[in-house]
């Protein structure tokens, strides 16, 4: 009986030996350490979590938008809010003038020649009248969609000196200053040193640290226009620029448009000589491989908000967005880790998790990360990530990696 006894202990301690030397060994095959991304935080805390919390309006937001909107009583509220909201979301971007007259061409001499096919004894007056309007009809119906600051101070409260909200709505402004003051023109506004302006300042004499066009180039019409408003965001931008529009192929694909305008192009008098460079969340200063793809998919995340209390609404929504981070901060010295944004749902399973993530080299990976192929440190940080997160850049067999193009 005692030697099995002691035979068992043997058999213990050589098993603890041999997970020592295997852990030794992965970490030899696998230099990226807890020191080198970690910097002392916990795996659930790595340094690539974004926390994303669920977002709610203040209190007083909340008080003051309820009590306008009684105040107001506007019939099928609800039911307009639900209506604009749709078409927000399923709005495309204006055709440029050229596209559209091209497109009216070729339409009108398809048109044209079914019409002599079958035109009898119509008058050429009256057949052309008759073929303008079925052009219009068309362009109308698949081209030509023709139609008749709270945030950044809950994260930074009043480290903020001054915020200057741009609006080329009248009344929009109006709304936001009774908002902000209580629905109490008298009162004094909940959040201080906040001033509303109709139109974009153009001199660059007065820069900002950080810039926000939140849903605005898409309410303008032509690629022009949207260029012209960049170069202005940016010439009033001395650190961050930050642009956010819908998490749709039309929100993503007037980002790109952007990210190649202030990477690629230049004005004619430049009076700020950094050079911009992409923070976020692309790692990398490359073409979207997203875009690369055929069919598109947009370069998308979540976020989850809490919406103004109602009957028969739920109480916490979930909204799609995409968004751009342009810096001209000046280059830091290269980090050891390289890091990879994670793009999609993280799938969780028993020992390993599949990872979708956008590489600094330019390229998709899906990745499967396991504790003995990519150490203890970067499986449990994977296990720990969420979509929109950092991982430290997965080099693994090829085997184990899906690129874009599989």
């Amino acid at each position: 009986m005692a030697s099995r006894t002691y035979g068992a202990c043997v058999l213990c301690q050589k098993t603890v030996v041999v997970r020592i030397m295997c852990r030794g060994m992965t970490a030899a095959a696998h230099p990226q350490s807890e020191v080198d991304f970690l910097n002392g935080a916990p795996h659930r805390k790595h340094p690539g979590v974004t926390n994303l919390s669920t977002l709610r309006l203040p209190e007083e937001l909340q008080r003051t938008a309820q009590s306008i909107i009684q105040r107001a009583q506007v019939k099928k509220l609800s039911d307009r809010a639900h209506s604009l909201t749709h078409f927000l979301w399923s709005r495309k971007t204006a055709v440029e003038d050229f596209t559209l007259r091209r497109k009216a061409m070729s339409l009108e001499k398809i048109l044209w020649e079914k019409a002599k096919e079958r035109r009898g004894d119509m008058d050429d007056e009256v057949l052309e009248g008759r073929i303008r309007k079925k052009v219009l009809s068309e362009l109308k119906r698949t081209t030509y969609h023709w139609t008749p600051m709270k945030a950044s101070h809950s994260c930074w409260g009043d480290t903020l000196k001054e915020m200057v909200c741009v609006d080329s709505s009248g009344p929009m402004n109006s709304l936001a200053e009774r908002l902000l003051k209580g629905d109490n023109a008298k009162a004094e506004p909940h959040i201080k040193q906040v001033y509303f302006r109709q139109f974009l300042p153009v001199s660059p004499k007065v820069q900002f640290d950080m810039v926000v066009a939140a849903f605005s180039l898409s309410e303008l019409s032509t690629r022009k226009e949207r260029e012209q408003t960049l170069f202005t965001l940016w010439r009033k931008t001395s650190s961050y620029l930050v642009l956010v529009e819908n998490g749709t192929k039309e929100g993503h694909q007037i980002l790109m448009e952007a990210r190649d305008t202030l990477l690629k192009k230049e004005e004619k008098i430049v009076r700020d000589t950094r050079t911009a460079s992409v923070f976020a969340p692309c790692p990398h200063d490359l073409m979207c491989p997203k875009m690369a793809r055929l069919p598109t998919v947009p370069c998308n995340f979540n976020q989850h908000y809490h919406p103004l209390a109602s009957p028969g609404h739920p109480e916490r929504k979930t909204e799609k967005f995409s968004y751009l981070i342009l810096t001209r901060t000046e280059p830091v010295e290269a980090e050891r880790t390289q890091w990879a944004r994670v793009i999609a749902p993280v799938l969780r399973r028993p020992r390993h998790v599949h990872c979708q993530m956008c590489c600094p080299d330019g390229t998709l990976q899906r990745v499967v990360v396991t504790s003995r192929k990519h150490s203890r440190d970067v499986y449990r940080c994977a296990r720990n990530s969420d979509w929109g997160d950092q991982l430290p850049n997965i080099q693994q067999e090829e085997a184990d990696v899906q690129t874009d193009s599989e």
